[in-house]
């Protein structure tokens, strides 16, 4: 991944965290053996997401060597939301994936998240003194 299409990940993830109290993160791997949303959700709990207070962290997990995707919230989000949410934001980024665009799908799909969550975790940001992006890279 490129200095820029990092730089834009941050900017997308920093975005989204303005306008929520959600904790959004993006997990990128070269490859996944197995199913995208079984290791997204070990990639959750490896990083601890869900001990988030209102337990409403995201993670996007992209492999992408092998082409695989998925997003897994923690219960918080899940009490507050349809499969209509989780469809959206998957949605948004296979259409750019299917471009050959996985850095807009990401960088889009973390847009839409914020948009989406700020209904339901409005931001507690204006609060805050110290604000920290998350972002991973394997």
């Amino acid at each position: 991944m490129s200095q820029a299409d990092e730089a834009r990940l941050i900017k997308a993830i920093q975005l989204a965290e303005l306008k929520t109290s959600g904790e959004v993160r993006v997990h990128i791997e070269k490859t996944c053996k197995g199913d995208p949303l079984e290791e997204c959700k070990k990639q959750f709990v490896k990083l601890n997401m869900h001990q988030t207070k209102d337990r409403n962290g995201i993670l996007f997990f992209l492999a992408i060597n092998s082409k695989s995707f998925a997003v897994w919230g923690d219960e918080g989000i899940h009490q507050k939301v349809s499969d209509e949410f989780w469809k959206s934001i998957t949605d948004c980024a296979i259409g750019y994936f299917k471009q050959n665009d996985l850095m807009t799908g990401i960088e889009k799909a973390v847009e839409l998240c914020g948009d989406k969550l700020k209904i339901h975790f409005l931001s507690k940001l204006m609060i805050k003194t110290n604000y920290q992006t998350k972002f991973l890279t394997n």
